[in-house]
């Protein structure tokens, strides 16, 4: 099947980059595909390389584009033919029969054609190679990813056994041979398949979302650092709802991120409330796509489930803040993630509802307050402040962001005379053993939170009378028996 024009020039383009590559290929009579994501991006309409590479004299940097390739050439053969070309060469995968290289500054992968047969108890085949294009092609996730472009041919064309270019014009996921088998080799593809619909925006066939109800529990034996990456990509999707959607209706949420499909709370007829799950939802479309912002978005809510109570002829959710940040850690530890990843996004669950606290108004200690609190999340939590601003009632969302616009405003003037991004007390830890003639202790640790509160409060007073304020202090406790006499 040849292609149309503009993907023909785009391949054309590639391979003028990498014409030491085809030619070398080319000289020994092996085959060459281009084959994957490239391919499907191609087909979808997307530009794989820029308009600004397509020149030969200006194609820039290309670090960040991966192309991979199969050949019916055995990794050995691979590596000698990559030797004189290759500014590097690493294995990626032997076993795999998987070789990786950097041409003009390209990262790409060659993979021997290959058959996979799966144990029951792994991801990890066991490989037979070499095999026929067809044969590597079956063995792919979906078949809008079991496309190859023929790189050697002076006229690029396609190969698509499986119905490939339908599949993306009638904006589907399907799998190349019967989903069941196909999740029962590699049960990752069941969270990749929802991740590709929240890419995409396409629909699941009707197979593939029976054969994931089927066989949820196949997740057993993936690791937690896959299915973490695989929803982190899924958060980075333009429509992330569609994915998570999906994982609640399929069951996979329950097996992976139950606290999910938990927020599915049974609508009282009488106490009224949101939906909390489609609120959720809502609320993770609506942030920009960085990945601390959206899993405090997904995990916001968390723990409403835990706190409701109805009362007074309503709903409460009272400290769902605080039992959701503990929540999301306990999740995010056992989805591997970093422990400053956790701590973030646990700190934005927490604070979610603080901007709310400050009814009164701005005022230089409320301001204060709420930027010491947030620290480096401020621009974060500020962005989920709104997005979980998801009612219809337009007078409410544009009193939300008027009082928002208040508060940056505010932040501005009082980083024009304070350096609020960096509040401390206005003496250290030592002048504050000096002037109470005490050692390294407890007590000077207490002394500095008195004198921070005195910092957000009330601004910037000057070092004496900071100090007249601790010797004050001090004095009463002593007075109190809290502390001991110098």
């Amino acid at each position: 099947m040849f292609l149309d024009t503009e993907v023909q020039n785009q391949v054309t383009a590639l391979g003028r980059r990498l014409a030491k590559l085809r030619e070398v290929f080319a000289q020994g009579g092996h085959s060459l595909y281009l084959v994957g994501g490239p391919v499907r991006d191609l087909l979808l309409g997307n530009d794989i390389i820029s308009e600004r590479r397509v020149d030969e004299s200006a194609y820039g940097d290309l670090d960040a584009i991966d192309f991979d390739f199969t050949t019916d050439c055995l990794p050995e053969v691979t590596k000698e033919l990559l030797l004189p070309i290759a500014e590097a060469i690493w294995d990626v995968g032997a076993a795999y029969g998987t070789v990786a290289a950097r041409i003009r500054g390209l990262t790409i992968e060659i993979t021997t054609h290959r058959g996979d047969v799966y144990r029951e108890d792994s991801r990890k085949p066991v490989v037979t190679m070499p095999t026929t294009l067809d044969e590597d092609l079956v063995r792919r996730d979906f078949r809008m990813n079991a496309m190859a472009i023929d790189f050697i041919g002076e006229r690029p064309s396609l190969v698509d056994p499986f119905g490939g270019v339908r599949d993306i014009q009638d904006r589907l996921i399907a799998t190349p041979r019967d989903p069941a088998q196909s999740f029962e080799d590699d049960p990752l593809r069941m969270l990749r398949a929802v991740r590709f619909a929240a890419k995409l925006d396409f629909r699941l066939e009707d197979g593939v979302v029976e054969a994931i109800r089927l066989m949820v529990d196949r997740l057993d034996i993936v690791s937690a650092e896959r299915i973490r990456g695989e929803i982190d990509k899924l958060l980075l999707s333009p429509r992330p709802s569609i994915g998570l959607r999906l994982m609640t209706e399929t069951g996979l949420a329950a097996k992976v991120l139950p606290e999910l499909p938990a927020l599915a709370l049974e609508q009282d007829p009488i106490h009224h409330h949101k939906d909390v799950l489609e609120h959720t939802y809502s609320v993770v479309d609506k942030t920009y796509p960085d990945l601390q912002l959206r899993l405090a978005a997904l995990f916001h809510d968390v723990g409403k489930p835990r706190t409701r109570k109805f009362e007074k002829g309503g709903v409460t959710f009272y400290n769902h803040d605080v039992v959701g940040s503990k929540m999301t850690k306990k999740r995010m530890r056992e989805l591997k993630y970093s422990t400053e990843m956790i701590n973030s996004v646990s700190r934005l669950v927490y604070l979610h509802l603080r901007f709310h606290t400050y009814q009164a108004g701005w005022t230089d200690k409320a301001v204060r307050r709420y930027v010491s609190d947030a620290g480096e999340l401020l621009d974060r939590l500020n962005a989920l402040t709104l997005a979980d601003c998801t009612t219809r009632n337009a007078n409410k969302v544009r009193a939300l962001e008027d009082r928002m616009v208040e508060l940056k405003e505010r932040i501005v003037e009082l980083r024009e005379r304070e350096e609020l991004d960096s509040l401390r007390p206005e003496i250290d830890g030592v002048k504050v053993m000096e002037v109470l003639s005490i050692g390294p202790s407890r007590q000077v640790g207490e002394a500095l939170t008195f004198l921070m509160d005195i910092r957000l409060d009330e601004g910037l007073l000057g070092e004496q009378e900071v100090i007249n304020r601790l010797k004050i202090w001090w004095k009463e406790r002593e007075e109190a028996g809290e502390c001991p006499s110098p």
